[in-house]
């Protein structure tokens, strides 16, 4: 049988590589050194222009900056189309994503270089902040991508989120049969129990992980004051036990995928206010120039 050229080989590896690399790493930081790259040259631009007394958004080289920086800000708003189409090769979601986020921080020193350091009460340091605002929040969401995943599946233990909930209703099944022979106080405790949804929660109880008035739990105390002795309530406590453990893995998993999720209720909207407000931004400028 004829062997594999080496060639061929390599070039498999390194595609099994290249495709396990993060955004972040992606091509050997490529978008990274590009950002760089860009920065440089604005500063260097900056500080050796003959402008007087100081460059600012005004001058030949601040609209220049403007212009690279708003072009910039409409590319990167484009990242959630580009998510729709998946492709592979130079264009890639993942070296677009990289793209957008070392392009994205690099309109930091870009959008301050245009601003001249001359910040007021306007429509233009209105543009300025709301850029900071969508790229800090990027920034947030860089960090919860990077390192949650990996706590979310550790958390999972090869369950889904369906599976866990059933595993809950086959423990509340079990909990309402041993709930019978129950004093009415007790089972009181424990069709409260039952009767709690995990889905309830709001955002902060989500975020937070914090659950002050968990029914379970409270049940678990509640039969436990009983003492040990009844049959029963030994076996009701166990199942309120083995709830709780579940219910406590299932609120990990709401509160991980919260917390993948709420950056883009800050970053999405103020994305929208900023493309707003440039576009002010430019009208302003233009129509008073």
């Amino acid at each position: 049988m004829a062997s594999v050229p080496e060639t061929k080989a390599t070039g498999t590896s390194r595609d099994r590589v290249t495709s396990h690399e993060s955004f972040l790493r992606h091509r050997r930081f490529r978008w990274l050194k590009i950002a760089t790259v860009l920065c440089l040259v604005c500063l260097v631009a900056y500080f050796a222009a003959d402008v007087k007394p100081r460059p600012g958004g005004g001058t030949w080289l601040g609209y220049v900056l403007g212009t690279i920086g708003a072009l910039l800000i409409v590319w990167l708003s484009l990242l959630g189309i580009r998510k729709r189409a998946i492709t592979a090769g130079r264009w890639s979601l993942k070296a677009w994503t990289s793209a957008h986020v070392y392009l994205g921080l690099s309109l930091i020193v870009v959008a301050t270089l245009h601003t001249g350091f001359q910040l007021g009460w306007n429509v233009h340091t209105l543009a300025y902040a709301l850029m900071m605002l969508v790229i800090l929040s990027g920034l947030f969401g860089i960090y919860v991508y990077a390192t949650l995943p990996s706590a979310l599946s550790t958390n999972r233990e090869q369950m889904t989120q369906g599976q866990m909930v059933d595993s809950i209703r086959a423990l509340d099944r079990q909990l309402n049969d041993a709930a019978q022979p129950l004093a009415r106080a007790q089972a009181d405790l424990v069709l409260a129990a039952l009767a709690e949804s995990p889905f309830d929660a709001g955002l902060w109880q989500r975020l937070s992980g914090h659950y002050a008035h968990c029914a379970t739990r409270k049940a678990i105390l509640g039969l436990a004051r009983a003492g040990p002795g009844d049959a029963a309530i030994d076996r009701v406590e166990k199942l309120l036990v083995r709830r709780m453990a579940q219910l406590e893995r299932l609120r990990r998993h709401m509160r991980l995928k919260a917390l993948l999720e709420v950056w883009l209720y800050v970053h999405v909207p103020a994305t929208i206010a900023l493309l707003a407000a440039l576009l002010a931004h430019i009208i302003s400028v233009f129509y008073y120039w």
